[in-house]
């Protein structure tokens, strides 16, 4: 049984009902649920409103929540476009309102999905995102960046360029700022490290290369691969220099 308004949800509890979070109903064990079902079904209380056809209007986004929620569990999340992938995790932060012009305004603003995770907290006020909405952005985009560094951590990376390469662009392709990154190998080339070693302003940033040796030296890294960042510049590369050493 599906329902679970405040009122309601008392009732159905006291019946012996329990919510099903993951499939949206109520469930009542035992040997004769119906008769406990019915009577907390009639212990309902019918609104006046209701009776005299007075209800208020529900807004044009009723139940579109359930419906996009339902069409994920049925034909899967990968042909949602990106402004309905964006809604749906906006269900999540942002309650009680219709979450699709906000994902498209933002989308409008800032072209992709990397792109809105990554901003800065001023340029978000002008959407009025909330706290929970900044923390969700930073989340995702910080999820983004462990899957993909998970393609390249505990393996040789020359071997695996390419996801060595997805990995910096996940790390580094919306940065507003340069940032110098180092990757540290191990004698089998295999990444032991990645640490932000310097950053910068939108066009460049300071390099030490003292700091730089002393930090191999402390990680006992046998090779070394420097990254850096150019957020003035539009490109496809997801780092514009990558160097071994």
């Amino acid at each position: 049984m599906s329902g679970n308004t405040l009122p309601h949800r008392a009732l159905l509890r006291d019946a012996g009902g329990t919510w099903n979070r993951l499939d949206q109903c109520w469930e009542f064990a035992g040997d004769d649920p119906t008769a406990r079902l019915t009577a907390a079904l009639e212990a309902v209380p019918v609104t006046a409103g209701h009776n005299s056809g007075f209800a208020e209007p529900k807004p044009h986004y009723h139940g579109h929540r359930a419906r996009l929620r339902e069409r994920v569990l049925k034909a899967g999340i990968e042909s949602l476009p990106d402004y309905e992938l964006l809604e749906l995790m906006l269900f999540y932060a942002i309650e009680r309102i219709d979450t699709k012009p906000l994902a498209k305004r933002l989308l409008e603003r800032f072209g992709t999905l990397g792109d809105i995770f990554a901003a800065e907290t001023e340029q978000l006020k002008e959407f009025e995102i909330d706290q929970r909405t900044l923390v969700l952005f930073r989340a995702m985009r910080e999820s983004g960046r462990r899957l993909a560094e998970r393609k390249v951590k505990d393996m040789p990376v020359l071997t695996n360029w390419q996801q060595l390469i997805d990995y910096c662009h996940a790390a580094l392709a919306h940065e507003k700022t340069e940032q110098f990154r180092i990757l540290f190998l191990d004698r089998k080339n295999v990444l032991i490290g990645d640490e932000v070693q310097q950053r910068g302003t939108i066009d460049h940033t300071p390099v030490y290369p003292r700091e730089v040796v002393k930090r191999a030296l402390a990680l006992n890294a046998a090779a070394l691969i420097l990254v850096h960042n150019h957020p003035t510049r539009t490109c496809s590369a997801p780092a514009d220099h990558a160097q071994a050493l």
